[in-house]
């Protein structure tokens, strides 16, 4: 009969792609267990990959039965989301395990759109998740995800429900103002707006909760970065010059504040004609994998210009549930995988397993 030692052995010569380490050096093995020859195992993955669930178990499947005196093999594959630690001295957010910033140093590149499909997802593969709109002077996502004209309740007059809808959970400035009416705020309302709508939404336990900022690196993008805790920031640009010159102050704001840089998503990075197929760099190209060699992060992903990616979010149906199986969608699941699994190799948070200590006079 096999030894447990030759079984893991055999685990270990399987590496994670996405973390780069292998499933026995990342604690990933559970329960393993063998009689007279039967295999038995947990695969627990630190991130959601609920796409990937079956290929994994038949990769570790087929390594335990390679092993001699191995005649069956059971693999069970899951996963598990763990809160990881934020800036140095901001305490987590209660019940939210992680906060994802999505940023682009200039509008247009698609930033909305990106976060709105990663949070999706996200929760394709399988994760509880939250998005919160953060951009007050033109917040966009009520109509991306379909809920625009809906309004939060409140049920004491002092927090407010999330608005729920494609399997995650939502809230922005749209929901409380009328669409036609500008908001001509000066930056310490807003930052409070945004701080109120953070603080008092009644999230409830989430896996991720992702903020689509605005551009820039004004008053929003400081207060969120010194006073959120974020677990780590994605930058968002397309390949253009001009879009990464700003995209490039995006992550050095972050830098400084001590947020970590999750990797950078080029978008429109290339055009495809719906007529004859020709590929056409149109904004550049090469520009968003230059910047990450430059500043030592992870390229996650590129994704076309594609007329369907504009008429899913117009319409109230980003592309991961309009088209699930399709190509875009496939795209989006595998940037919002490497995210997550980005962040599944940071440093685990554990500060509520200490107790709190209170000093009193006596």
């Amino acid at each position: 009969m096999p030894e447990l030692s030759a079984l893991q052995s055999a685990l270990a010569q399987l590496v994670d792609p996405l973390t780069g380490r292998d499933y026995v050096s990342a604690k990933c093995v559970r329960n393993l267990k063998q009689e007279d020859g039967a295999v038995s195992v947990d695969i627990v993955l630190g991130y959601p990959a609920a796409g990937r669930h079956a290929g994994i178990a038949a990769e570790v499947e087929a390594a335990l039965r390679a092993v001699p005196g191995v005649h069956s093999a059971r693999v069970n594959v899951s996963s598990q989301v763990v809160a990881h630690a934020a800036q140095r001295g901001l305490p987590l957010l209660s019940g939210i395990k992680n906060v994802i910033a999505v940023a682009s140093g200039k509008g247009g590149v698609g930033k909305s759109t990106t976060a709105a499909n990663l949070a999706l997802a996200l929760a394709a593969e399988g994760a509880t998740v939250g998005l919160l709109d953060a951009d007050i002077y033109g917040p966009s996502q009520p109509t991306m995800l379909g809920v625009a004209g809906r309004q939060p309740v409140s049920p004491d007059n002092k927090h407010i429900e999330p608005i729920e809808n494609h399997g995650i959970k939502t809230m922005s400035i749209g929901f409380l103002i009328d669409p036609e009416q500008p908001m001509v705020w000066r930056g310490p309302m807003v930052t409070q707006a945004l701080t109120q709508l953070l603080n008092d939404t009644l999230w409830g336990e989430l896996d991720y909760l992702l903020i689509d900022l605005p551009p820039g690196t004004g008053d929003i993008q400081l207060t969120l970065s010194q006073k959120v805790p974020l677990t780590g920031a994605v930058i968002v640009t397309t390949p253009q010059d001009i879009a990464l010159l700003d995209a490039r102050k995006g992550l050095k704001m972050f830098e400084k504040v001590g947020v970590p840089i999750l990797g950078i998503v080029e978008n429109m990075s290339i055009h495809i004609c719906s007529n004859c197929g020709h590929a056409e760099p149109i904004f550049g190209e090469g520009g968003a994998a230059r910047m990450s060699a430059d500043y030592g992060t992870e390229l996650l992903g590129q994704l076309p210009l594609d007329l369907s990616i504009r008429l899913n979010a117009d319409s109230g149906t980003p592309s991961v549930v309009a088209e699930p199986e399709g190509r875009i969608a496939g795209l989006y699941r595998d940037i919002a995988r490497k995210v997550a699994a980005r962040i599944a190799v940071k440093a685990q948070d554990f500060s509520a397993k200490f107790p709190k200590i209170v000093i009193s006079n006596t």
